[in-house]
């Protein structure tokens, strides 16, 4: 089986980036709705490609949260994509240098691994930088487009379009909690912890930022507790 070329990753990744370009007009306009400049919100998503990622960073930057509360909720919310990198790894010819590695991994996304694993084939450093580029400039492109455009549209179509990011994340969790009663009870208890924290007095020192990272350790530790997933065991050769 041949290697995928630059263009077939070019072809792979433009659904992505389609995606990708409604998802960041919506991240540029809440976060200027937060207060965050225009070319800051643009910087961001240069320099970040996470979607939950950034909507939490910039909820902890508009509440004025510190250093600390940044880099452990970016650990925890992104922790997965260093698993999924370790995954793809395996997948990388043999001239997939470290160079490479580094350049491509900015970009490992949830859909970009979901694509690039699927290939039957082992992937060459010019399939991965095709699979990428378009989903990074879309990415940045969108944000750049809805941060400007956040200060020209009408208050009443800013505020629907601020939502529309959430109504993603609701899409992204309603699937898998649907074919899994142990997804569905974790997320049903991280929106639990995350109502008492905000409902409740005495949690009212907690920041927005520091209550995602109790939320999430909590629902995914219990989630861990009481479904834990079966280890299948495989025969041993001898």
């Amino acid at each position: 089986m041949d290697k995928p070329r630059f263009k077939d990753g070019i072809k792979d990744g433009l659904p992505i980036a389609l995606g990708y370009l409604s998802v960041s007009f919506t991240f540029g306009i809440t976060a200027v709705n937060m207060g965050i400049p225009p070319i800051t919100a643009i910087l961001i998503s240069l320099t970040n490609v996470t979607s939950a990622g950034q909507v939490a960073g910039i909820g902890i930057i508009a509440s004025g949260g510190g250093y600390a509360e940044m880099a452990l909720a970016q650990l925890i919310i992104n922790l997965r994509y260093a698993l999924m990198s370790l995954s793809l790894s395996q997948k990388l010819d043999s001239r997939y240098n470290i160079a490479h590695r580094l350049i491509t991994s900015f970009c490992v996304t949830d859909e970009v691994f979901a694509v690039a694993s699927g290939k039957g084939c082992e992937l060459p450093a010019r399939y991965m930088y095709g699979l990428i580029l378009l989903p990074y400039l879309f990415w940045s492109g969108g944000t750049a487009v809805g941060a400007f455009l956040g200060s020209i549209l009408p208050d009443m179509i800013k505020s629907a379009l601020g939502i529309a990011i959430y109504g993603m994340f609701i899409a992204i969790i309603v699937p898998p909690s649907k074919k899994s009663r142990g997804v569905a009870a974790v997320v049903a208890a991280a929106a639990l912890f995350s109502c008492l924290i905000y409902y409740i007095p005495v949690f009212g020192f907690i920041s927005s930022g520091i209550s995602v990272i109790i939320c999430t350790v909590i629902a995914a530790a219990l989630g861990a507790l009481i479904f834990p997933r079966e280890i299948k065991e495989e025969p041993i050769n001898e």
